[in-house]
């Protein structure tokens, strides 16, 4: 089964009180799989403590399925480990008042997202969701990257 778990560096305490900076999950007991139904189904009865995420629809809890180029977005990303992003939870962002752009070049480049203000932020950032689930905040990108798209 393919997966994905975000990463993010963090200083970690050792026995004897040393700490380390080590890479680790960046969003507690996440993990993304590319799979089929059957599959995942099948691996969750060897797995016990495995549980999806869902969402309610039509009065049921039904797994949240991420479109093909949400993730690749969300992973060009949270897959490059860069120290300055952010994870938040998706009620933690007003997405609504942001615009959509295209970053072309640098560590982001071809990332396509929703450019806000970010609470406790000065700069504004490239925002990338999961709806349902996280989204990622770019570290900060130079203004001359970034093409403003047409609303979708």
């Amino acid at each position: 089964i393919e997966s994905f778990i975000p990463m993010r560096y963090d200083v970690v305490a050792k026995k004897g009180g040393k700490k380390s900076r080590e890479l680790v999950p960046a969003i507690h007991n996440l993990l993304f799989v590319r799979t089929t139904r059957s599959i995942i189904q099948e691996t969750k009865r060897e797995i016990l403590f495995l549980q999806y995420l869902t969402q309610a629809e039509r009065g049921k809890n039904i797994p949240i399925i991420v479109p093909e180029r949400q993730m690749q977005q969300f992973i060009a990303v949270s897959g490059t480990n860069n120290e300055q992003l952010i994870y938040l939870k998706p009620e933690e962002i007003n997405l609504k008042r942001g615009t959509p752009v295209r970053i072309h070049g640098g560590a982001f480049d071809g990332v396509e997202g929703i450019f806000v203000k970010v609470k406790g932020i000065r700069s504004r950032r490239v925002v990338v969701l999961i709806k349902g689930v996280t989204a990622v905040v770019t570290a900060e990108i130079q203004s001359d990257l970034i093409e403003v798209l047409s609303a979708q």
